[in-house]
């Protein structure tokens, strides 16, 4: 690109074109260290400062730019991070600054080659796209050219508009018709900018019988019509999909096109499907949008262009409407919008532009054919062969039935049934979406929840491919990594029945029906004073869950726990996440309530201690203040008196005994510090009672984490090690089970959560003199070391 910066005659565009290659290189590469500096942290320049006089030079400046667009980077998702552009962004990010300086030609220059780049461009892309004899309108909002589509509709069957203004819309008003399925957003958009009420929309629903259901109803449009005919209305404008912003699915446009004629209607046409145009093969029902009135292109997402405008085709014949609705304007600045993309065709070339489109409808095709491969992986919106857009998603039951719930239910299931299982279905995918986005950026998966299907996910390559740099190894590793998550749904579905039935067995424990929670499950512990009938706040509550969630959190398991309300309540619950298959519910579940039990008895013991030091300060108050009266009626009132008591005290000094009162915490009684004072020993009063543990910790495996099974036959450990390994889990099984204890007896639970009993005191002392371990207040029985 040097090279042909030097041939070109003028220095300024010359200079131009270095000083934006130089400035690109400079932030790209100070984004390329950042990225590989993740712990070092740039200044933060978004604290506004005085304007120096003396002024900066590029570098400086250039410095301050990239420090605002990367200097809070480690805080935000990879996805918001700007993406590194190819040479031909670098051509359209010159227009910008290219349209700049040949503003500042002369009059007669800037009109010839304004005229000359708009000529062309509306040429090249009429030609692309099969548009023949149209006019382009270029705009940077892209739903803004169809509001100038509107007002030209307008100006055309409205013919005193002009001096009569909205009267003539208040006799007769305009109806706007949008399909069901059009983006969000976009009628409210078109009454705004028109200035006109929402009654002037016409919102038609989808097919609920035959054909697609995501697409536009054409005989209950044409009653809509008709009906709107008969009160006076006038309809105005039809917008149609050739690829709905949801699916992908084009209309009717053929049909669609025929009522229009037939009431007089204009017919106008958006949607991804219409990039599809620029191929060699075109299904017919996209090719009859090149018969509508109206298109709008983003060439944009399509082509990979940063900064380039979308681009409206339309046709019509009366210039002098065209320029009243602002679709044609005699500033040069408004024709210099499309500089940026007339200079990004002629790099990209007819061949590159067509490559561009076919590669990202071959990711889709791809796409499509790894998916039906796929157990418990279906394609929710089938029947579109030209749509390049995927919509996939995870669903319960065996592979080949239908994912999609009926809005009918089957006799033997209630609705309420049809409604849980939808809600889980949509939390997994969901999380599946979210797993798949972080696995597999440069795929751009977009996760949506649809009225019929639910929560899916989309793949639309025609909008993300080009800008991101999606290749075909980067569809296969996506189908890879949806391979490796779904054992993990379908353990967690298997493992969701297990864990209820665990947790309703369980003492203490409640199970939580939270269906849009994708984990295994959601549990609350209930302490001695919750209330099950209130939903008022649980600070106590609160507390215990939050030190479960946190002593759950330290044993660095697999398994993922979170805190929050519980479903339609205000008291807190602990949500449990995904699991695999070697999960063991029921030592989770144990595990849980005996933490939770701990955690509520050293609470319930802290309270009850402060109580005990209240009440053994005021009693020690109480006996000081009898010792005090004891020794004034001992000791007599004449040496009380100053004067007197002295002489007294030298011809009879009185022996003084010293008396206090020390508080025992561990026998939570009052003593006497006479032993202390005569001995010159402090007491060592009552041992403390041992703590006791409510669980038996399970012995593991070198490396196996907690809540997992000891699989023998895993693949986890190496054969040879795992054969010692088991020798030495069978000498610890027999050192549990020595002589003194019965069979059933020595594996029966505790009378009471929390107590041994006196089987497991024996056999926790004759363990602990056999393993020599020096651990003699631990009744709990412990595996060696080295099984941990």
């Amino acid at each position: 690109m040097d090279a042909s910066l030097q041939q070109v005659a003028d220095p300024t565009l010359a200079e131009m074109g270095k000083n934006l290659k130089e400035a690109m290189t400079m932030l790209e590469d100070t984004q390329r260290r950042t990225e590989e500096e993740n712990g070092k942290k740039l200044l933060s320049g978004d604290i506004p400062g005085p304007l120096q006089g003396s002024g900066q030079d590029m570098a400086s400046i250039l410095q301050l730019v990239q420090n605002l667009m990367h200097g809070d980077e480690d805080e935000e998702p990879p996805s918001t991070r700007i993406q590194n552009i190819g040479e031909q962004g670098h051509i359209a990010l010159l227009g910008h600054s290219l349209g700049a300086y040949i503003s500042t030609l002369d009059k007669e220059k800037l009109r010839k080659l304004t005229t000359r780049i708009l000529s062309d461009t509306t040429l090249w892309l009429c030609r692309i796209f099969r548009y023949e004899n149209g006019c382009a309108y270029f705009h940077e909002e892209e739903r803004e050219g169809l509001a100038k589509i509107c007002r030209l509709a307008i100006h055309s069957r409205y013919e005193d508009f002009v001096v009569d203004g909205f009267n003539v819309l208040y006799n007769k008003k305009p109806v706007i018709y949008l399909s069901a399925a059009a983006r969000p957003g976009l009628g409210q958009y078109l009454c705004n900018q028109l200035g006109l009420p929402f009654p002037c929309l016409s919102r038609v629903p989808c097919n609920t019988m035959f054909g697609s259901q995501h697409q536009m109803d054409v005989a209950l449009l044409e009653k809509l019509i008709k009906d709107d005919i008969e009160r006076g209305k006038l309809p105005l404008l039809l917008v149609a999909n050739a690829g709905t912003a949801a699916v992908g699915h084009t209309d009717k446009i053929g049909r669609l096109k025929e009522l229009c004629e037939q009431y007089g209607m204009w017919l106008h046409v958006e949607g991804v499907n219409l990039a599809t145009l620029a191929l060699g093969y075109v299904s017919s029902s996209v090719l009859a949008a090149t018969k509508c009135d109206s298109m709008t292109l983003t060439l944009g997402p399509w082509l990979g262009l940063p900064a380039v405008p979308a681009v409206t085709l339309y046709k019509h014949d009366d210039p002098a409407l065209t320029l009243v609705a602002g679709l044609t304007s005699n500033k040069p600045a408004d024709k210099l919008r499309a500089l940026p993309l007339w200079l990004s065709l002629q790099y990209l070339g007819l061949d590159g532009i067509v490559e561009r489109i076919k590669h990202a409808c071959q990711l889709s095709q791809r796409l499509q054919e790894s998916l039906k491969k796929v157990n418990h992986i279906k394609i929710l919106v089938e029947g579109e062969l030209s749509s390049p857009v995927v919509v996939f998603g995870f669903f319960q039951g065996p592979p080949g039935s239908d994912p999609v719930p009926k809005a009918v239910s089957p006799p033997n299931m209630a609705p309420p049934a049809v409604g849980r299982e939808r809600n889980s279905c949509d939390a997994l995918n969901r999380w599946l979406g979210e797993q798949l986005k972080q696995l597999a950026p440069a795929c751009g998966l977009t996760v949506m929840d649809l009225e019929l299907e639910g929560v899916c996910l989309r793949f639309s390559p025609v909008m993300t491919a080009a800008g991101l740099g999606t290749r075909g190894e980067d569809v296969d590793q996506l189908v890879a990594c949806i391979r490796s998550r779904l054992p993990v749904l379908t353990c967690t579905l298997q493992l969701r029945e297990e864990f209820k039935q665990e947790v309703t067995g369980t003492a203490g424990l409640l199970y939580v029906d939270d269906p849009t929670w994708p984990g295994v499950g959601v549990v609350r512990y209930e302490h001695a004073n919750d209330d099950k009938n209130s939903l008022k706040p649980d600070p106590e509550g609160d507390k215990i869950h939050a030190g479960l969630l946190k002593k759950l959190n330290e044993l660095e398991s697999d398994l993922t726990f979170k805190m929050g309300p519980e479903y339609k309540s205000m008291k807190s619950c602990i949500y449990i996440g995904m699991a695999s298959e070697d999960t063991d519910v029921s030592e989770l579940v144990e595990t849980i309530a005996v933490t939770a039990r701990e955690i509520e008895e050293n609470s319930r013991l802290l309270e009850n201690m402060t109580e005990v030091v209240r009440k053994g300060i005021q009693e020690a108050q109480v006996q000081l203040q009898k010792a005090n009266e004891e020794r004034l009626l001992e000791e007599g009132v004449l040496r009380q008196i100053p004067v007197v008591g002295s002489v007294l005290n030298w011809f009879s000094p009185v022996q003084p005994s010293q008396k206090g009162r020390t508080f025992n915490l561990t026998a939570g009684s009052l003593e006497s510090t006479e032993h202390t004072y005569v001995y010159k020993v402090q007491g060592t009063g009552v041992t403390p009672p041992q703590t006791p543990s409510g669980t038996r910790t399970k012995p593991r495996l070198p490396g196996q984490k907690p809540f997992k099974r000891s699989l023998r036959g895993s693949d986890a450990v190496s054969e040879t090690s795992s054969v010692s390994h088991i020798e030495e889990l069978e000498k610890m099984e027999q050192l549990t089970g020595e002589p003194g204890q019965e069979g059933p007896e020595a594996h029966r639970p505790a009378a009471q959560p929390g107590a041994p009993t006196p089987q497991e005191a024996e056999q926790t002392g004759t363990f602990q003199d056999r393993a020599q371990r020096p651990e003699g207040d631990r009744p709990q029985v412990e595996e060696p070391e080295n099984l941990r």
